[in-house]
């Protein structure tokens, strides 16, 4: 729960009523046909790579418990979970992400049973984007953008490069690479923004430290441009296929926009944002797509284009058996009863 709100609860009280599911906590010799679930508890502000080495710890541990070295695990992933998940079925605990060659060895995916994705940012979430550059709401509170670029996950929600996901205000993309570091220095994003510098100039940083920041920032993209290509790969031997469930309903941030006033630039996410519109541009249809509010449709099926007659992306490989689209928000997602009413159907079916 966050500021009240229940997130999981209510997937839990299917599972352990209708589903006959008990929740166990890893350690816990397994004997009988008792239906276990376990909870994957993990630190979301860091890298992705390191949250995937603990699950792939999580599952060795639950074949210990059951005495099967050879059991298979059905996964529940909600949003950046299901990118951990994706990265962990590719490369298990192994860092990849130090270089661009991306040797798959499908350690998670000889693992699992089936894989179950709801409302995750595939092709990354430009709100995911915006929220770095201005801060996050976080329940009744607000992330502020000089913490946010501390967490190396956050960078790894980005669009991925193959998707435009900047427009001007002409309403054409823009070629801006969102994950070049000189790019940000350009637009005066993140530690480059002079307000910010002010800011945490009065704070006491150093200029030593607002450096330190610049070359975090600079290896911090990096990774996660290498972390979302090492997502897309192709993998010719995926022994898995992905079941997704999201949101179409809500009007979601497709593109950011960045509106030059005077000498400076700045960035919108939804189109009343903008001072200057020009009236011959339907700013809306360019800007939102279908989704969550969070993540678009698109992005939840890993596509650059919603027309499902365009083929996908040649360099985005998401092996997808089926999905499943319903009305609402992000966070509500694993409580609406539709996916629910699946989820049991899915993982109770052999």
């Amino acid at each position: 729960t966050v500021a009240g709100q229940d997130f999981y609860g209510d997937i839990e009280s299917t599972l352990t009523g209708a589903g006959g599911y008990r929740v166990t906590q890893p350690g816990t010799p397994i004997r009988g046909e008792q239906r276990h679930y376990y909870r994957f508890i993990y630190d979301w502000r860091q890298d992705n790579s390191a949250s995937a080495a603990s699950l792939n710890a999580l599952v060795d541990q639950i074949r210990v418990d059951h005495g099967d070295p050879l059991l298979q695990v059905d996964i529940v992933a909600h949003s950046m979970g299901g990118l951990v998940t994706r990265y962990w079925l590719r490369y298990g605990d192994v860092d990849v992400l130090d270089s661009n060659d991306f040797p798959l060895n499908n350690m998670g995916a000889g693992k699992a049973r089936k894989v179950i994705l709801v409302g995750t940012p595939n092709l990354g979430s430009t709100s995911a984007l915006h929220q770095i550059l201005v801060g996050a709401d976080f329940g009744i509170n607000k992330i502020a953008p000089e913490v946010l670029l501390s967490f190396p996950s956050a960078y790894q929600l980005l669009p991925h490069p193959i998707v435009d996901s900047v427009l001007g205000t002409n309403g054409e993309p823009l070629q801006r690479d969102i994950y070049d570091a000189d790019k940000w220095r350009a637009l005066q994003w993140g530690p480059f923004n002079p307000q910010l510098r002010v800011h945490l100039t009065a704070r006491g940083w150093s200029d030593k430290q607002l450096a330190a920041l610049e070359s975090y920032v600079g290896i911090q993209l990096e990774r996660a441009r290498r972390f979302v290509w090492s997502l897309t790969v192709r993998n010719v031997e995926a022994p898995h296929e992905l079941i997704v469930f999201g949101g179409d309903c809500v009007p979601t941030p497709a593109r950011i926009l960045i509106e030059d006033i005077g000498e400076e630039s700045h960035v919108r996410l939804w189109p009343d944002e903008i001072e200057r519109p020009r009236n011959s541009i339907d700013y809306q249809s360019i800007m939102l797509e279908p989704g969550d509010g969070a993540v678009t449709k698109a992005s939840l099926l890993a596509r650059t284009e919603l027309d499902p007659s365009i083929p996908r992306h040649r360099y985005s490989d998401f092996p997808l058996d089926y999905a499943v689209m319903f009305c609402g928000d992000h966070s509500e997602l694993p409580g609406n009863i539709t996916f629910q009413d699946n989820l049991l159907h899915i993982l109770l079916s052999r």
